[in-house]
């Protein structure tokens, strides 16, 4: 009889320990590909201030698509968390922010003022236009659909749900990104861009919140395309890709991208 109960309670301990395991990973799953995007922004940084452009444009790309996925995630597995947010947005701040600024390769006073005005623009797409600091609606990862955290959601005046107001960072990030690698590091077209993606990020119009990974099997095969360009393609195929998929989101965000196309 004892030698039954300690294999009984052994055998018990080691299925609460499994249950426990992948409750945890349950959990954390969202959180770790948030700090999947945090890794790959740090990673960025580095290779831009060792002057290792290419490399740092695949690393932004590859935080794209995380980022895309990051939301999903913890929705489908019911894992929303004020972690999760916060974790996500520092990610985002750092990848589309910091990481994305220096490829402007700042090296007088105004590349460097231009730098600053991008990081600032993805601070205020991340702070001032958060949903938690303009009303209390959200602020917590997947509470209102949320790739992009915390940015604003509204209600669209054609009724259209799950807006956001100003250009989503990540979209400004991976058409930078396929610019550098398409164009050869052009700096003047690359400041040019930037300043574009400046004032669609500040600027107030609408844009849809894009599931991609939750809505029509033609955005989940155009995610899945990306992940292809990103891991196997040339950079060329890769940035025309990336570039073609920001520019249809930027130029014709509701008519393509919204839950309804």
């Amino acid at each position: 009889a004892g030698i039954f109960q300690s294999t009984k309670k052994l055998f018990l301990s080691e299925r609460a320990g499994q249950g426990q395991t992948l409750e945890f990973i349950r959990k954390n799953a969202a959180n770790g590909l948030s700090v999947a995007n945090l890794v790959a922004g740090l990673s960025s940084v580095l290779c831009s201030l060792n002057r290792q452009y290419h490399h740092s444009c695949w690393l932004l790309l590859v935080g794209f698509l995380l980022d895309l996925a990051d939301g999903a995630v913890a929705r489908q597995l019911d894992a929303c968390s004020a972690l999760g947010a916060k974790l996500d947005d520092f990610a985002d701040f750092t990848t589309f922010g910091l990481a994305t600024a220096l490829l402007l390769q700042p090296q007088g006073v105004l590349d460097g003022l231009l730098a600053i005005a991008y990081v600032m623009a993805v601070f205020a797409r991340l702070c001032f236009f958060s949903s938690g600091k303009l009303g209390g609606l959200g602020g917590i990862r997947g509470v209102l659909g949320d790739d992009f955290p915390p940015q604003l959601h509204v209600w669209h005046p054609a009724g259209i749900p799950f807006t956001y107001r100003g250009l989503p960072c990540p979209y400004a990030s991976s058409l930078l990104a396929g610019t550098f690698l398409l164009t050869g590091g052009n700096v003047t077209l690359l400041c040019v861009t930037a300043i574009v993606m400046i004032l669609f990020m500040v600027d107030r119009g609408f844009y849809p919140h894009d599931k991609v990974l939750e809505s029509q099997l033609w955005k989940k095969l155009v995610y899945a395309g990306g992940v292809a360009a990103v891991l196997f393609s040339p950079a060329a195929v890769a940035s025309i890709y990336c570039l073609a998929w920001s520019m249809s989101y930027i130029i014709f965000p509701f008519a393509i991208w919204s839950c309804k196309a």
